[in-house]
């Protein structure tokens, strides 16, 4: 306990902000309800049906929506860097201006998403669907990562991993 205090008052006097997971907050995402700029920080939303969701500003920094069904969720502005989101389907979904950096997207599908100024640094979305996203650019591409069984939309192209 004496370690965890130590820790968090070194954070505090860095400057790092000190903020945990809010648990209600979870819960009421968990049961399908919208959550703008609520703090999921790595919270457990896998295998879940969530259509229409709002969790736009949102923290969901290293959060689980792996096999997750989100579509028309608002992710805007969020925090979704360092989540999985493996196999996740986010047809007609916003990742407008979304922090997506070092996420997994392995195997999602994007029908008709916006992507649009969203930062894609280190993700990664080998096998992922995207040929209808908009507002994807290359330049937005050429900071990520897939392979030969990533479908963009004509014109664009993506480093392999």
């Amino acid at each position: 306990m004496r370690r965890i205090a130590i820790i968090a008052a070194a954070m505090m006097m860095s400057g790092a902000p000190v903020s945990a997971q809010n648990g209600g907050e979870i819960a009421r995402v968990q049961s399908g309800a919208s959550c703008s700029g609520c703090n999921l920080f790595q919270a457990d939303l896998s295998y879940r049906d969530l259509p229409s969701v709002n969790l736009s500003g949102a923290r969901l920094r290293q959060a689980n929506l792996s096999l997750t069904t989100m579509n028309g969720a608002n992710f805007s502005r969020a925090d979704l860097s360092v989540a999985d989101l493996f196999g996740g389907r986010f047809t007609g979904a916003s990742f407008a201006g979304a922090n997506l950096q070092n996420a997994n997207f392995v195997g999602a599908y994007f029908g008709r998403a916006d992507l649009s100024g969203a930062t894609l640094n280190g993700a990664i979305f080998s096998g992922a669907e995207m040929e209808r996203v908009r507002g994807l650019t290359q330049a937005q591409l050429d900071t990520a990562c897939g392979d030969q069984d990533t479908r963009l939309p004509p014109g664009l192209r993506i480093p392999v991993c």
